[in-house]
This record gives structure tokens, sequence and C-alpha cells, in this order.
């Protein structure tokens, strides 16, 4: 049953049956079950990762629904995690899905970091964001980071361990501003869409060890002008959190 369910990931050489094994036995922390959230989890549990575990304290909102596809009218006024992780174990029932409805803190942080061998984050506020990228590098697990705004997203790996990955603190300093914020500048539906397959994509190459990986680079997608671009990204030596 599971080589059916499989099967056009067994066709590919880069996936085959030994990497499918790593995604089943791979542990995925999703921070955030809102737009891109919502993408990268269903992604995720197509590709068959073994336990997907679901962090988000929100409950649905009909506004939510114009771009967060794992939810439906019934939904609203339910907890996302709990909503999300039903949808997830209906499309696939051999993977351990865990709602956790509450927001990443520092009350659980460390816990919810050190269970998972990777961690994905889809939230919109930067203070967030520079909580759980100290978490992964105290932790040292790698940190996918995905934002969308407009028309516009991005997603960007970090890496702790090695002297030339910068982490998420050296592109956007803990002292920044708010930027950028769905519900106050809006964003096309479908870019969450793109996004989150993006993070997805790179997720399953990351487990699964496919060439070349997201290092020390972000991709940045713009429906408005229908591209795709790879920038390059610097570590910065002077960072206060990884320098």
């Amino acid at each position: 049953m599971a080589d059916l369910r499989h099967k056009h990931h067994l066709l590919l050489p880069e996936i085959g049956g030994q990497g499918q094994k790593k995604l089943a036995a791979a542990k995925v922390l999703v921070i955030g079950a809102g737009g891109l959230g919502c993408p990268i989890l269903a992604y995720l549990a197509g590709a068959g990762i073994g336990t997907l575990t679901i962090c988000d304290g929100d409950r649905v909102e009909l506004s939510n629904l114009q771009r967060q596809t794992l939810y439906t009218e019934d939904d609203i006024g339910k907890p996302k995690a709990e909503a999300a992780a039903l949808r997830l174990r209906a499309m696939n029932s051999d993977i351990a899905v865990r709602g956790c409805s509450e927001m990443f803190s520092f009350r659980n942080a460390d816990e919810l970091v050190e269970s998972h061998d990777l961690i994905i984050e889809g939230i919109d506020r930067i203070a967030g964001r520079h909580l759980i990228n100290r978490a992964c590098l105290a932790g040292n697990k790698p940190l996918l980071s995905a934002a969308a705004s407009r028309f516009e997203g991005q997603v960007a790996l970090f890496r702790p361990g090695s002297e030339d990955d910068p982490c998420y603190a050296c592109l956007v300093p803990e002292t920044a501003e708010e930027d950028g914020l769905c519900d106050r500048d809006g964003v096309m539906g479908p870019v969450v869409g793109v996004v989150g397959s993006l993070a997805a994509g790179e997720a399953v190459k990351l487990l699964c060890g496919i060439d070349p990986p997201l290092t020390r680079a972000m991709l940045i997608a713009d429906l408005k002008q229908g591209t795709v671009r790879r920038v390059t990204l610097q570590k910065d030596p002077a960072c206060p959190v990884c320098g």
C-alpha cells in the first residue's frame, strides 16, 4: 500500500526507496498553520513524513479561507492546529500528526525543537522568527523559513554548525521593525501556495539529501512579475546571535 501511495517518489532516482524511508523516519515541526503552513503541511503529509507536529495557537477565521486551504467553513472557530491535524490524518493515515494548539514561546521552545529533525516556520512576526532562530541554534537544528506578503514571498534555509552559513538574524537584525504583515498589507492567495510549495520541496530535498540544498541562499518568488530568483546570503561576522 505504501509503495502504491508513493510510487511517483519511488520512480525518482534522487528519492527512491531509500529516500522514502528517510521521509518516513523524519520528524518535522511546522510552526504556523496559516497561509504558508497549509501547503507546507499538505505536501509533507503527502510525501509521507513520518511525524508531523503543528504548532499554532490561532483559531480558524472566515478571512483565512481565501488562502488557507486545509480549512472549510465548518472549521471556523476551531483551533487551527487541531483542524489541520484532522485534515492531514484523513489525507494520510500512515503518518503521525500532532496538533499543538499554543504559540511557540520560551516555555515550549526547547522541548519542541529538541524532538524534531527539521523546523519549518511560516509565521508573519519578526519577533517570533527570532525566537525560533535562537531555539534552533541552541538545539543545533536546521530551520526552513518562509514568508509572504502582497504578491511576493521568500524561502531560506538556515543550518547551524557551519562557520559559513548565516542565521536568520544575519539577514534580519533582532532590532528590525515588523514588515510585510498580511493582515496589514494583504496577500494574493496563490502567493502563499507557491511559496509554501517551494518550502515543502526544499524540506523534502534536505531530508532525502538531494543536491543542491538551499545553502547560503534565498528563493524569492514574485507572482506579479512572474519570476522566481535565487539570491546569495552572507553570514554576518558581527551577528550577536551566531557571529
